[in-house]
């Protein structure tokens, strides 16, 4: 399957079905939220560890990556400023990317929020940053409490993000919209009246959790 088709397909799920098709997985720390509720967000990882307090990889980061590349940024959970502002968001924004993940905290909250650019964090903190140490681009990092390498992909919604190792995305792709589409018929089968314990068969194991 083509790229642009791989990430069309995630942008129409909601992390929950993908995290379960990728074996309840590859979610990050939930803390780390979109700006705006009603971003949605799909596209290969190009990673960037940085120092924390220290936002210079991140500008060289937005120009060596490739368009269409979300970056996930390993800031190690730095809550003392906002590396990433209005500033940085329309650089991203001109390079074509898809959007941030970011194990830090942001500002220009409104602003960035404006711009419809999808960026997720753990929060705001107005604080200013250093600009003095580079690291190696595109390399295995950590953010949010999970493995991220460079081309993975990174789906995220208003309940959070989850990455897929890139080998397994078309895999999760599909088992994550038989999952969709399955929650659909048992949608229409409460609204018809039947229970979730029925529909699940719950009914029997909590008989036989309770020896009944």
């Amino acid at each position: 399957m083509e790229a642009k088709k791989l990430i069309e397909g995630f942008l129409k799920l909601p992390t929950g079905n993908v995290c379960d098709a990728n074996g309840k997985s590859g979610n990050m720390d939930y803390h780390i939220k979109p700006i705006d509720p009603k971003s949605k967000l799909a596209g290969p990882a190009f990673t960037v560890p940085c120092m924390p307090g220290d936002n210079i990889a991140i500008h060289e980061a937005i120009y060596a990556a490739p368009a269409g590349s979300v970056l996930v940024i390993d800031m190690k959970g730095y809550t003392r400023a906002g590396p990433i502002g209005e500033i940085v968001v329309t650089a991203c924004m001109m390079q074509n990317l898809a959007g941030i993940v970011i194990d830090g905290t942001v500002r220009d909250g409104a602003d960035i929020e404006a711009l419809g650019f999808p960026l997720f964090c753990r929060g705001l903190n107005p604080g200013g940053t250093l600009k003095n140490v580079l690291t190696d681009l595109n390399t295995p990092i950590v953010c949010g409490g999970v493995q991220v390498n460079p081309g993975d992909m990174i789906v995220g919604d208003r309940d959070g993000v989850v990455v897929i190792a890139k080998e397994k995305a078309q895999e999760v792709l599909g088992k994550a919209q038989a999952i969709s589409d399955k929650e659909d018929i048992i949608t229409r089968e409460i609204k018809g009246g039947k229970t979730t314990l029925e529909i699940y068969g719950f009914d029997k194991k909590i008989k036989e959790i309770r020896g009944i």
